[in-house]
């Protein structure tokens, strides 16, 4: 291979295992080039990756070493991703009837879904967390993108135990808008015990779904390394859960005057 085809080869292999080590013996191997090349190579991709602010590369010494691509957004990235959020969220047409704003068309995207799973990430990196933990439904795009980019598995709570997961453990938590009495459930072998695990929630009110999962990872014997939000309502002000990140608030929903008012979360400001 020239040296242009080897440099493709590499930062596809990256891209595709994000947050994995990569043996440079492997990549020796399937590239047919010296160690010593493929670390000038690396050097080159982790040069062009920080120019354009893609992410991380980094080298990882050992026996057991390698390289790894730790996908990352810059604080002004961050920034601008999430106004663009709060004005593809601010349409008119969201408007649902009881002032809800409709996002699922948003969470499901794989383009807006792997950039928030960015974006968590990067805040989260240093937080060593084993897991990321979401409830069914609309979360688990998001969390699921966030556990790729930390390189970690995924966890999703359910309404109801399902028999082909075999024992779950379940608890009963109060809603934080609602103030009803609900049920989540998951599988005992979802986490591992004394784990770290990170929360992702699409949307938050009162905080009563954040603070039931913070509830069932205890339960499990682990330890709550962070909670991140999508979207939280600015009301009440005091949620059920503390120390979270969020991207955005949503102020007020005006059915009457078609007028949705989300803005950036003053949080993001933590990247």
């Amino acid at each position: 291979m020239s040296r242009s085809q080897r440099i493709v080869a590499i930062v596809k292999a990256l891209l595709d295992n994000p947050a994995s080590v990569l043996s440079l013996g492997e990549f020796a191997k399937g590239l047919d080039a010296a160690k010593s090349t493929l670390s000038e190579d690396i050097a080159v991709v982790r040069e062009a990756f920080s120019a354009v602010r893609a992410g991380v590369i980094e080298t990882v010494p050992g026996p057991a070493g390698g390289v790894r691509y730790l996908p990352s957004r810059s604080r002004e990235d961050v920034k601008t991703l999430v106004s663009n959020l709060c004005l593809a969220l601010s349409a008119p047409d969201r408007i649902l009837p009881g002032e809800f704003v409709y996002m699922t068309d948003l969470v499901f995207s794989p383009a807006w879904a792997g950039a928030m799973g960015e974006v968590f990430a990067t805040r989260f990196r240093s937080s060593q967390a084993q897991y990321v933990l979401t409830v069914e439904t609309k979360g688990i795009p998001v969390a699921l993108c966030t556990a790729r980019c930390l390189g970690v598995p995924l966890a999703v709570c359910r309404r109801d135990s399902v028999p082909t997961e075999g024992p779950a453990l379940s608890i009963n938590y109060v809603s934080g808008s609602s103030r009803r009495i609900q049920t989540m459930s998951l599988p005992k072998r979802a986490l591992a015990r004394d784990s770290r695990v990170l929360i992702v929630d699409d949307f938050m009110k009162g905080g009563g779904t954040a603070r039931g999962m913070t509830e069932l990872v205890s339960e499990f014997g682990a330890a709550v390394a962070g909670i991140a939000v999508l979207i939280e309502m600015e009301y009440p002000q005091k949620k059920l859960v503390k120390d979270y990140f969020s991207l955005a608030v949503l102020h007020a929903v005006d059915e009457s005057q078609h007028n949705i008012d989300v803005r950036p979360s003053p949080k993001i400001d933590e990247i």
